[in-house]
């Protein structure tokens, strides 16, 4: 009961906060805390295991199921610097002024605080980056963050807590585990992906398929930990894989998956805020520090500490690029990218579940809790409303990757249309049964004629549409079938990126639902 009062609550003050030009993260979050502080509320609380098996799995799903790999691969650098770099320096730096200013905390367990802390949640920055339309490129760096450090952060947590209760990991070689974790993960997750894939091309449902689609981050993540690898990076790699196969997939599977995994973003983010929020009395009161003067002077300290080291990094990786210039042209990013990237390191739901996964055994645990809530929510709170002033100060806009984002939708129509044209040259020599020849020459007249624009087909996409209602139900699907198949052709090829393939697949799918319905 209370679960589900603290989900529709969440929505619904997330509904007025979009309504009313809000960030919604914000409002759950200061509402959700003061919530948290009328008499008699009882705490709610959710097992650390279960927030990260059941709610950080299909986040992570859905944001790699809409991702590109070839993208993810081709920012490898900077995603590699931020999702792993940044989380070990973080770890580190966090750690160690932790253990110099907070009372009573020794290094090993203030490594343990520099661990909870280090993931940034990139859930509120990239919808305000979402929002504010951010560079492509931009975006997906700060994706590919989201969908590695916490693989990263959740690894360090692993050691450091069984430095402190004895417990033997896998192993104890902090580069071996993070390797076998990280290959091994992925292995699982690519394995599942694969796998679904071919049930699913089998099943011939788009009810059953999307049902299934569900249950994948679930069994990824918990398949992988079951042999102790990362099953973040396995529900990330199913992801990936099962996005790049879509283009197989029935267009009823494709709309019905997408609305589906919308839904469901919405639905956990919102609660994830919400359930934040609504520890903030709960967190405080099992802390009973000596001197309450000094907690909250070494909490700024750690706050600040995650606020600025971040920004610190970004500094030494800009500066490198800048001294080096080693990197090819394509590769370097402008400083405004480095200073957006800089200012975006919310904490989240990760830093919240392996807080209160640590052990009862580790010493100064309340105070570890009540630190990583400090962060998390100071993080929330500060950077979050000045987030989207710097984006707006800064003025990012890159003309370059306009005008190929444009020319790469122009190729995408141009191999689309040349698709049906070939499908139309086919049916008109070997004609369907039931196809008069009077609608072979209107369909010959229509699109294959000599000198037809194809801007103009382009431009009158309704009475195209309005005309190919007059053909069989077979003729138009199997001129369907043929576009999709040229364009993933042409993105295996290297001729068009995914994000490209993606948006006029979304076209076609459109189409034929309304040209079906």
């Amino acid at each position: 009961m209370q679960l589900l009062l603290v989900v529709v609550g969440a929505i619904a003050v997330t509904a007025i906060a979009h309504r009313r030009g809000m960030q919604p993260s914000l409002v759950v979050v200061v509402l959700a805390a003061a919530v948290s502080f009328i008499p008699g509320l009882p705490r709610f609380e959710l097992e650390p295991e279960l927030i990260l098996s059941v709610v950080l799995p299909p986040l992570l799903y859905s944001a790699a199921l809409n991702f590109s790999f070839p993208t993810f691969t081709r920012n490898l650098r900077p995603i590699l610097a931020l999702g792993v770099g940044m989380v070990v320096v973080s770890t580190m730096v966090t750690g160690v002024i932790g253990w110099w200013i907070v009372p009573g905390l020794a290094l090993v367990p203030a490594l343990i605080l520099g661990a909870v802390v280090a993931p940034p949640d990139a859930v509120a920055g990239l919808a305000v980056g979402r929002e504010l339309g951010l560079p492509k490129r931009l975006m997906a760096i700060l994706t590919g963050e989201s969908l590695v450090n916490d693989a990263a952060a959740l690894t360090i947590f692993t050691l450091t807590v069984a430095a402190v209760t004895g417990d033997h990991t896998l192993f104890d070689n902090a580069v071996l585990l993070f390797t076998y974790s990280a290959v091994v993960g992925s292995i699982v997750g690519f394995v599942l992906g694969w796998i679904v894939h071919w049930i699913r091309m089998r099943i011939q449902d788009s009810g059953l398929e999307t049902t299934l689609g569900l249950v994948v981050p679930f069994a990824a993540y918990l398949l992988a930990e079951e042999v102790h690898a990362s099953g973040v990076l396995a529900v990330v790699m199913a992801g990936f894989v099962l996005g790049h196969k879509n283009t197989e997939a029935g267009f009823a599977t494709r709309l019905q998956a997408r609305q589906v995994w919308s839904t469901l973003d919405v639905l956990l983010e919102a609660f994830v805020f919400a359930y934040m929020g609504l520890q903030c009395r709960f967190v405080f009161a099992d802390l009973h520090p000596e001197n309450w003067e000094k907690f909250a002077l070494a909490a700024v300290g750690i706050l600040l500490t995650v606020l600025v080291v971040r920004p610190l990094w970004m500094a030494v990786v800009y500066g490198r690029q800048w001294l080096t210039r080693k990197l090819r042209r394509r590769e370097q990013l402008p400083w405004k990218y480095f200073a957006v990237i800089s200012w975006m390191g919310m904490r989240g739901v990760v830093t919240l579940a392996a807080a209160a996964g640590v052990p009862e055994s580790v010493p100064e645990r309340d105070t570890i809790q009540a630190l990583a809530f400090v962060v998390a929510v100071g993080t929330l709170l500060i950077q979050g409303p000045t987030l989207p002033l710097l984006i707006r100060k800064l003025d990012i806009s890159a003309p370059q990757e306009e005008a190929e984002e444009e020319a790469a939708n122009q190729k995408a129509r141009e191999v689309s249309m040349n698709a049906v044209k070939q499908a139309m040259i086919d049916v008109y020599n070997q004609p369907h049964p039931g196809i008069s020849p009077e609608m072979l020459e209107k369909l010959k007249a229509r699109y294959i004629a000599a000198g037809q624009a194809r801007r103009a087909m382009d431009d009158d996409m309704d009475s195209r549409v309005q005309s190919l209602r007059e053909l069989t139900v077979s003729v138009r699907r199997s001129m369907l079938a043929a576009q999709r198949r040229a364009l993933a052709k042409a993105r295996d090829d290297g001729e068009l990126d995914d994000e490209t393939v993606r948006r006029e697949l979304d076209r076609l799918d459109y189409e034929e639902a309304a040209a079906f319905s």
